[in-house]
This record gives structure tokens, sequence and C-alpha cells, in this order.
């Protein structure tokens, strides 16, 4: 397995290609330490011993390349991560939808956190919007990621105590309950997700949606691969709807139809059509 250690500069650049078309996430020089780590423990875990041989099972093997693909994948996450997001969610998107955008008395939000590793984001939208939204209107969320491990503890919706940093007090209470070790998630918030794998490279044949969470992953990709991704966005998204990407992530030159929309709280961007 030493040789792990030495991945040739012939192999990095067929793991590279292979993973740069099949979910459009770029490795290069500066992190390909990240790709020989992450590639070590898989071989290791499959009991292969050549980089070569690996890379031919995953061509091979649309199953193994799923789970190659959810190995190099990082996972950072946590409940209410980026507070001003979810104050711009309460205090602007919401009110413009239910009294700008539809106004209707009754109605359905429907929103798409992708990207959502082990759920903390989608239940913190869950929470809110159970909390805010008029009792005559209902929200349906739709949970995505191209870690099947990770929506695996997401539909578990389990948390260990490490974990739970940033619920407020009144949400651990009503939503959460106390179990060995951490805590569960109440199951009529859960049933109110829908956590599904999804690809970032491949349309979602999701339409209509009025809000979409996308943070923190397409710093992962490259100039093409993000135009990609965001322009699949627009067209999965209705009329007048909204697209929160992370903080430190831009629409700033990207060949794409959203505006930027600056709020009290945070900025985002808009399908103004």
């Amino acid at each position: 397995m030493s040789d792990l250690e030495f991945l040739k500069d012939a192999e990095f650049e067929l793991y590279r290609q292979l993973i740069y078309a099949e979910s459009g996430i770029t490795f290069t020089p500066t992190n390909r330490s990240i790709l020989e780590s992450r590639l070590k423990e898989r071989l290791r875990e499959k009991g292969v011993s050549s980089v070569k041989v690996y890379y031919d099972s995953i061509k091979a093997d649309k199953e193994e390349l799923k789970g190659f693909l959810d190995s190099i994948t990082t996972n950072l996450t946590r409940f209410f991560r980026n507070q001003a997001h979810f104050d711009a969610l309460e205090k602007y998107v919401v009110p413009e939808i239910i009294n700008k955008i539809r106004k209707g008395p009754s109605g359905v939000i429907r929103l798409w956190s992708a990207g959502c590793s082990t759920g903390e984001e989608p239940y913190t939208i869950a929470m809110l919007l159970n909390e805010i939204l008029p009792p005559t209107w209902r929200f349906e969320i739709l949970a995505s990621d191209i870690s099947l491990k990770c929506l695996m503890t997401a539909k578990e919706g389990f948390y260990a105590e490490s974990r739970i940093v940033g619920i407020p007090d009144n949400y651990l209470a009503k939503y959460f309950d106390k179990v060995n070790g951490g805590y569960k998630v109440h199951a009529d918030i859960q049933s109110k997700i829908k956590f599904d794998y999804h690809n970032l490279k491949n349309d979602s044949q999701q339409r209509n949606l009025d809000i979409v969470f996308c943070r923190n992953v397409i710093i992962y990709f490259d100039e093409v691969a993000q135009t990609a991704v965001i322009n699949r966005f627009y067209d999965s998204m209705a009329s007048k709807s909204f697209l929160f990407i992370g903080h430190s992530e831009s629409l700033f030159g990207m060949a794409t139809k959203f505006e930027f929309l600056k709020t009290e709280w945070a900025t985002l961007y808009q399908k103004n059509v």
C-alpha cells in the first residue's frame, strides 16, 4: 500500500479526469493530497493494492463509482450555519413569497437543499418554516447529496450532543427527543423532507421550486461546471424564486440569468422573471 503515497502523475490525471467527468468536482495539484488520502483509505477498505486496478473497477462498476465519489467529498455542516441566511429566509424571502409573489390565502412553498450533507441544513429550514408559516400554508423540502453515507445519517435524524450546537433551546425542546447519546428529530419534521441521492452534474428533473439552498458546494467545481450547475438550478426554479449560495461563493462574472439581491440580513440571488 506504500505506493499510494506516491500516486503517479499519470494516475492522478486519470482519477482527476474521471472525478470531474462524473461529478464536476475539480482536483488540482493544490488539493491532490486530499484525493491521495481518500483513495488510500478506500483501497484499504476494499482490500485492493493497486490504484490502477481500482480505477478499472470504478470505471466498470457504477455502484462502486458512487461509493468512491462519496468517499472523496468533504461534508462540513451544522445546524443554523450562517444565521444571516436564515434571517433573510424568515424576514424577507418567505414574506415576499406569501404577500407579494403568490398573494394567496394558502399555498405550498417548495424548497431544495442541494448538497444537504448529514441533514442539518434541511432540518433547520423545516423547523424554521414550521414556526413562521401561516396555518394555511405548508412546505415541501427535497434534500439531496452525492454521499450515500451522509444521506443515511440525514434520514435517521439522530445527532450526538456535540452536533446540536447552534439549535435554540426552544427548537431543541420542540423538535427533538433526547435519546441515549444524543437527540432524535421528531417524525413530523422528518416527514416534511424527502432525502434523495443526486449528482449535481445531472438535471434533477425538479421544476417550479420557490427556494434553492446550495451552500459551500460549487467551490469544489471549476468555472465551467459551476455555470452548468447554476443554470440547471435556474431551470428548476419558479418565477420570482430565490437562490442561496455560500457566503464565500459568488455568481459574479458567471453567465447566468440570476439577479443579485441584497437584503438587510444577507445577500442572495433571484430568478426575477
